[in-house]
């Protein structure tokens, strides 16, 4: 899931606000800035591995005090630290990239620089749902749902770092890394019918401050707020002020702030804005370096890690957090990408593919491009896809369109966006086979439209999701077949 606010950049990056106050410093500061000590060609390559590590910073945050201001389509605006609700499934007027079609979201944003907050949830009585922590970093920290600590009803105490206290009785702890967080809930959803049920359970899903009262303790920390970057920065610059902005107000892990310290040559442990009156050779590696960084981001992203078959399956995309593990996540080598720079690069992809997607044991995802003979796709053919097995969940699969190159819902005749196990009316073969149906076109079949995803007139890329994946999906044995050209 990626939300976009404004409209920067090929990669969606941020249309930085102008505000009228300075950046805060770094902590980490005292670094002069006047000279870069760096030939030309190092000092790009520098800001290029900068702009990798700092890109998922910059889009979640933009995407946190975008949300919190202007909300996004059906997700009302609402202030931090109450939810936003939506009340429909996603549609195609909303521009997420590569959301899906298979739950309601609820939404909040967390600023914990006032103290502790207190989570509710409420008894899903089974049905499938998950809310997901993320830091400002995009680490996925913690897990509440059916996955993680079942459907009853229950009560979280979410802290800020370096908070002290003890949890109160009946609720579980929580620890941030980082002074604002994203819970992003998800809860399944059968279609319209199935709506009022599921704003049954978001009236119920609260959140709220701890009272001195709750615990007899306090908190040394202050609002986090929205710190802004110095207005004085040109446009072409405003990305590397704001990394160094926010990478003081949201510092990582300790090993994460020692792999920082590589970027003081660039100005970002600086401790006033070196952007504002740079030096030519400064300015121009940096400016080199986001065009470059974007480039190779890009590039990234199209080399994949595709199998024979043509589907690139992520179970490990969100790998990345190596360092805060609390609550439903997985502490163990298998779900971590150990290597950093490793790590980073993945982070990178993930933020610009799907900001905010769930570690692969809560979900994984697989998406495909080319056909079985390795042709991109495009609403100008007919394909067809059949699932000899199908994939083997604990939940529900489901596979969803989206256009080229925005990956965003396609709008279509019969408002079909996503097809999959819970979809009604689905034909299956004799032995119990699936063939689903990808084209433009409607099919003149009545077996054929009732399994058909309608596409879009020109290339596409489709996106499969499997919640609470089985371990054959895991471990690989599962084989995801090909999508065949039919005309």
């Amino acid at each position: 899931m990626h939300i976009q606010y404004g409209q920067r950049r090929r990669l969606g990056l941020p249309a930085f606000s102008a505000g009228s106050e300075p950046g805060a410093a770094p902590t980490s500061g005292n670094v002069p800035h006047e000279t870069l000590q760096l030939d030309a060609a190092s000092a790009q390559q520098l800001a290029v591995e900068a702009f990798l590590y700092g890109y998922p910073l910059i889009s979640d945050l933009t995407a946190v005090y975008g949300f919190v201001a202007q909300g996004l389509e059906q997700l009302p605006a609402s202030p931090f630290n109450t939810f936003s609700h939506a009340t429909n499934l996603a549609r195609p007027e909303e521009a997420f990239v590569s959301i899906n079609n298979d739950t309601i979201y609820s939404i909040s944003q967390l600023d914990l620089g006032a103290g502790p907050l207190v989570l509710h949830v409420p008894d899903t009585a089974g049905r499938y749902y998950v809310l997901q922590f993320i830091d400002a970093w995009t680490n996925n920290f913690a897990y509440v749902g059916r996955r993680a600590t079942g459907t009853r009803e229950g009560d979280y105490l979410i802290t800020p770092p370096g908070w002290y206290g003890e949890t109160p009785e009946g609720m579980t702890r929580i620890s941030a890394p980082t002074g604002v967080v994203t819970i992003v809930g998800r809860f399944a959803c059968q279609g319209a019918e199935d709506i009022p049920a599921i704003k049954a359970l978001q009236s119920q899903l609260t959140v709220r401050p701890l009272q001195v009262s709750d615990a007899g303790v306090g908190s040394t920390s202050k609002r986090a707020g929205a710190p802004q970057p110095d207005a004085r920065v040109p446009e072409d610059l405003r990305f590397w002020e704001q990394m160094r902005v926010w990478m003081h107000v949201f510092p990582p892990s300790q090993p994460e702030q020692a792999y920082q310290q590589r970027f003081a040559a660039l100005g970002l442990l600086a401790d006033s804005s070196p952007y504002v009156n740079p030096s030519t050779p400064l300015a121009d590696a940096l400016r080199a370096g986001l065009q470059a960084g974007e480039q190779r981001l890009e590039q990234m992203i199209k080399e994949g890690s595709a199998t024979k078959t043509g589907w690139a399956i992520m179970p490990h995309a969100f790998d990345y957090n190596l360092d805060f593990f609390e609550i439903g996540t997985i502490n163990s080598p298998e779900w971590k990408i150990t290597d950093r720079e490793q790590a980073h690069r993945m982070r990178a992809m993930a933020a610009r593919e799907g900001l905010w997607g769930n570690h692969g044991y809560e979900a994984t995802y697989a998406r495909i491009s080319q056909d079985a003979t390795g042709q991109q796709l495009n609403g100008a053919h007919c394909y067809r896809i059949t699932f000899t097995e199908l994939p083997p969940v604990e939940a529900f699969w489901s596979l969803t369109m989206y256009d080229v190159p925005n990956y965003y819902l396609v709008a279509n005749p019969i408002d079909r966006y996503s097809i999959g196990d819970r979809t009604p009316g689905l034909r299956y073969d004799d032995n119990g086979a699936l063939t689903l149906w990808l084209q433009h076109d409607q099919p003149d079949d009545e077996a054929q439209r009732a399994n058909w995803l309608p596409a879009p007139a020109g290339d596409f890329r489709p996106l499969l999701r499997l919640y609470q994946p089985g371990q054959a999906i895991l471990d690989g044995s599962y084989v995801l077949p090909p999508i065949e050209r039919v005309h």
